[in-house]
């Protein structure tokens, strides 16, 4: 698969003169270890980079070395990061990526410290997670001119997050050989390149394959690829290719900027189980590991619940 120039490229984040040489060489190995031996995606990785780029440079400004670390002096690190207004998620995930870190010099034998291991991991406010209101979705989906090669592969594209609660990466990865027409359905590779298998509606059906048929060779004008989502020029999509097609047919669209991919994937979770879905298959469907993931969903649906019983009942 053809990547486009500068994609998820995090190699250098820890080409640092400042930096402890062996700290720098063990935080490239081991982000290399999420990569290849844990298969996380490129995002994930790029993310444990940067944040691991960002423990080290803390370090060497402080002048102190990430191998003899204690934890007294590792909270200084984490009281940083709230002075500079990081949300508790943000430096959550921070925390995570240094714990990690820690753990593999741990078993490798680089160092017998792991200052995080005994930090409080802050707690998250519980937050509801947006979904996208159907007036929204209709106007973001009728935008897009399908008489033309890039407004098909738009509307499919944006047609298929909300036909499988698909996350970017994973309409990043697609390829043809993942459509199943006979069977109505596209098979997905999430997280940790977790298969499953989304059934499709018969609309996203016909868009798909037209768009397969008569928008995607043109736009592959001769190249050779098995990405779904091909590039004017001829080259599969990136994930932040995606993500800038969304942010524009958005904006097309006069919808409010925060908009995100992910708040489809909100929607049709919510949508199936105000349909009825159990929540199994919701969580089958959206390729979650935990089911308690799955239940923040039935949060949402209690709250359109609420807000229909206030519009309708004569007593509220």
């Amino acid at each position: 698969m053809t990547k486009e120039k500068g994609e998820h490229s995090w190699e250098t984040a820890f080409d640092d003169e400042r930096f402890d040489e062996t700290a720098a060489s063990q935080a490239k190995a081991f982000v290399r270890s999420l990569q290849f031996e844990r298969g996380l995606s490129s995002n994930t990785v790029r993310a444990y980079a940067l944040d691991l780029r960002n423990f080290l440079d803390w370090a060497a400004r402080s002048k102190l070395d990430p191998l003899t670390l204690n934890h007294r002096r590792f909270r200084r690190y984490l009281a940083e990061l709230k002075q500079a207004h990081y949300s508790t998620r943000t430096i959550n995930r921070h925390l995570a990526a240094v714990r990690g870190y820690y753990k593999f010099m741990n078993d490798n034998d680089t160092t017998v410290v792991n200052p995080a291991a005994a930090a409080t991991t802050p707690k998250l406010d519980k937050e509801l997670p947006r979904r996208a209101a159907d007036s929204d979705i209709n106007r973001l989906l009728e935008v897009c001119d399908t008489s033309t090669a890039v407004g098909l592969r738009d509307r499919v594209f944006l047609e298929l997050l909300f036909a499988t609660g698909a996350r970017i990466s994973e309409a990043a990865g697609l390829h043809t050989a993942d459509i199943d027409f006979s069977q109505s359905s596209v098979r997905l590779f999430g997280k940790g390149s977790k298969e499953r298998i989304v059934p499709l509606y018969p609309l996203a059906v016909d868009l798909l394959r037209t768009y397969l048929q008569t928008a995607r060779p043109k736009l592959l004008g001769g190249k050779m690829s098995d990405a779904v989502f091909i590039s004017t020029r001829g080259n599969d999509m990136s994930a932040d290719s995606l993500r800038r097609v969304f942010k524009q047919r958005a904006a097309q669209a006069g919808l409010d900027p925060s908009l995100h991919p992910h708040d489809l994937r909100h929607a049709f979770a919510t949508d199936l189980l105000e349909g009825g879905a159990d929540l199994r298959s919701v969580q089958e469907m959206l390729g979650h590991s935990s089911l308690s993931t799955t239940q923040i969903y039935t949060h949402l649906s209690l709250e359109h619940m609420k807000k229909t019983v206030e519009r309708a009942h004569p007593r509220s």
